[in-house]
């Protein structure tokens, strides 16, 4: 055996696993297909992250019609949360039951937020969270944040003032940034603009790398192996175990084996992973590999006061959940989502995102917006799914639901933000190759014929592979993944380690 467990990527899962496991003693090697991002000018420079690229993979997916596009992901030592805006909020009580919406139900977890308060704890103590407990009316029961809020700077200030005096509970958004309150001109983090979407020159965000492998590497049981991409998973002839582990380098075997390489990537993967056992791809005798994929319903939003202009340098401090819950409308009583502000748009973001705008126009929207990002929930639907072209890429499925209830949280914002003073507002939602917050293909569940992973996120068809990236969920809700992935890596961690000292983990006698 090269290791006792092997973990295939090293983001919000497979990082924070590493991490939870490394005093265990046990062996454990990381498999990176990519490497370290580089430390450089370019981290901070916008024409180098949005225009170029750099950063970010080359490879190019079809989609349900067969149509190119480029994913927006990167594959570094961290993930995606090298990039990843930092918030990092949990899932409401709500979130693990079954929710109804206009276009149909959610589905409901295995598990309930009880089960995940203690880990979500742990997470936010690892990834530096700072926020303030029970300032948002729809947070589950919790303690106290590691860290205190970050204040919001005064043009966010305004905004949060004109709210409330509207009548409604915008909260301090819940991040993930290593700063100091207490010594702020000592933090690694100096709360500059280049936070949301961009790697962090200063190693100053919460991410997998810095808060996961790091430290996990720190321990002399744990290796990482970068620039080694998993090609194929085999199994032994009855289908119960993984017994190895193909990349281009070579074969490693494990006693357990952990996917951890995104929900696309992972599900990709079960299914290149052929064999007789397993016609249709490993672990799937359900069917359900790759399908009920799902992305949030995201939109950019930039609204205008021409004659004021917005000097907020870090902008990403303010939330709103008062649509969490319900609209508000009796005529429409169904959730619409999560809004909160978003890192400044600078005159230079918004001329790499929108190059053939004339320059003297960006500049003055930039320097005259307040930018936010809107969040409605995506619903399950097994037609969308990732498959695999016959060249082995990725076909991904996505037709969006829920569009209407995200239509009505834009309009709603709009008519706030215009009561709050502002002239003019503009939206911008993502298309499939925003890919950030992708969730679903390997759903989690009792039923062995309806779910490809138990409760623990372990395959029902084997008895040593488990997966902690999003593929695990269910449900989507409409908040950000990271810090619900990271407390699930932990519980599995959690699960892992009372195997291994029970002595049931299968093939152990090998």
């Amino acid at each position: 055996m090269d290791a006792d467990i092997l973990i295939i990527g090293s983001g919000a899962g497979g990082g924070t696993l590493a991490r939870a496991l490394a005093d265990t003693g046990l062996r454990i090697l990381i498999l990176e297909r990519g490497d370290f991002l580089p430390r450089e000018w370019g981290n901070w420079d916008p024409e180098v992250v949005f225009r170029e690229h750099r950063y970010h993979s080359q490879e190019q997916w079809r989609d349900g019609e067969g149509k190119p596009f480029s994913p927006v992901l990167g594959y570094h030592v961290g993930g995606n949360t090298k990039f990843y805006g930092a918030a990092v909020l949990r899932r409401r009580l709500k979130d693990f039951e079954q929710r109804e919406h206009k276009d149909g139900p959610t589905r409901a977890w295995p598990i309930t937020y009880q089960d995940l308060a203690r880990f979500y704890d742990q997470a936010e103590q690892w990834y530096f969270a700072h926020g303030k407990a029970g300032a948002d009316p729809t947070e589950p029961p919790r303690g106290e944040y590691p860290f205190p809020p970050i204040p919001h700077e005064p043009a966010v200030a305004e905004v949060e003032q004109a709210l409330r005096d509207l009548g409604y509970h915008p909260f301090p958004l819940p991040l993930a940034i290593h700063r100091l309150a207490e010594d702020p001109g000592n933090s690694p983090c100096v709360l500059c603009p280049t936070c949301d979407g961009f790697p962090c020159l200063l190693h100053a965000k919460g991410d997998a790398e810095i808060c996961g492998v790091r430290p996990a590497l720190a321990m002399g049981n744990v290796e990482l192996l970068t620039q080694h991409r998993v090609t194929r998973l085999h199994c032994s002839p009855d289908g119960r175990r993984v017994t190895s582990v193909e990349t281009a380098q070579g074969e490693f075997h494990a006693r357990v084996v952990v996917l951890a390489a995104g929900a696309i990537n992972s599900a990709a993967l079960l299914l290149h992973s052929l064999s007789e056992r397993y016609p249709s791809g490993l672990a799937n005798h359900s069917d359900q590999v790759g399908r009920n994929y799902m992305a949030h319903l995201n939109s950019a939003c930039m609204a205008l006061k021409p004659g004021k202009l917005n000097r907020t340098v870090f902008q990403k401090t303010l939330a709103l959940n008062d649509f969490y819950e319900d609209s508000g409308d009796p005529a429409y009583p169904y959730p619409l989502g999560h809004i909160q502000s978003l890192g400044k748009v600078t005159p230079a973001v918004l001329h790499a995102e929108r190059p053939t705008l004339p320059i003297p126009a960006s500049s003055w929207a930039a320097s005259h917006s307040t930018d936010w990002w809107l969040t409605t929930e995506d619903l399950p639907r097994p037609e969308n799914r990732v498959t695999l072209e016959p060249d082995g890429s990725i076909r991904l499925h996505w037709r969006p639901k829920n569009q209407e209830s995200h239509y009505r949280l834009c309009q709603k914002w709009k008519t706030l933000l215009h009561q709050a003073g502002f002239f003019a507002v503009f939206f911008q939602p993502m298309d499939i190759s925003a890919t950030a917050h992708q969730v679903g293909t390997c759903r989690f569940g009792q039923d062995p014929h309806e779910n490809v992973l138990d409760p623990f996120c372990k395959a029902h068809d084997l008895d040593n592979l488990y997966v902690v990236d999003g593929s695990f969920m269910p449900s989507i809700s409409a908040v950000n993944p990271s810090l619900t992935i990271m407390a699930n890596a932990l519980r599995v961690a959690e699960h892992l380690r009372q195997r291994f000292a029970e002595g049931s983990v299968a093939g152990e006698d090998t």
